[in-house]
């Protein structure tokens, strides 16, 4: 049992003056952890920048015949430029909405106004995932589609296949999208849920002082 909870146990039996002096020796361990934990969410998004840029960054250092295949693959490339651009965009407004929401979370000085940033900064995690979790199924479309009609080899055989088998690639190709758009969002679930959890518990301490 840490400082806070031991706190939080003899506030709770506590009355009177001592209960309003056990509120302001709890207040500020809420701060400072609300505080920590929106830093620590701050510094995981710059490291999930870092990680897409380095993972975007691999086909430069394959070899002449790969990029050229890729290049096949992908022929229309604007449409990845274009999600590739919108994506670290969002990813840098994420950041710097987080940053916001530090600053904001490390000089108010009030329970209220701690409170509306908490619930500031669950929306913005809320609104990111969401985000990240429909651009990776649309961009994992539009690969498996490009695949599907560029690839020589994929193209040849889709070729020969009657309207059932079609439909029978396309659901299959559905069904690994949506699998894999499950996996990210157990991924965003245990880094950012954990925090999130912690924060939503001090929103919940914040509104039992207020009221």
């Amino acid at each position: 049992m840490d400082e806070l909870d031991i706190l939080k146990k003899d506030w709770n039996k506590s009355s009177g003056e001592h209960k309003k002096l056990s509120i302001k020796d709890i207040y500020p361990m809420l701060h400072k952890k609300s505080s920590s934990i929106v830093k620590t969410l701050f510094y995981i998004s710059i490291a999930e920048l870092i990680f897409w840029i380095l993972v975007n960054s691999i086909p430069y250092f394959y070899s002449d015949e790969y990029k050229q295949k890729l290049e096949v693959l992908y022929s229309n490339e604007h449409i990845l430029t274009a999600l590739t651009v919108v994506t670290y965009g969002i990813i840098l407004l994420f950041i710097y909405l987080l940053y916001q929401s530090y600053k904001s979370i490390s000089v108010t000085d009030s329970a209220k106004n701690l409170m509306e940033s908490i619930l500031k900064t669950r929306k913005i995690i809320k609104y990111y995932v969401l985000y990240n979790l429909i651009m990776a199924g649309v961009t994992l479309i539009i690969g498996f589609y490009y695949a599907l009609h560029n690839d020589p080899n994929l193209s040849r055989n889709a070729a020969n296949f009657d309207n059932g088998q079609m439909i029978g690639v396309y659901a299959l190709l559905g069904f690994i999208a949506i699998i894999f758009v499950i996996i990210i969002w157990l991924f965003y679930r245990l880094i950012y849920g954990l925090l999130l959890k912690r924060l939503n518990r001090n929103y919940t301490e914040l509104k039992k002082l207020e009221d």
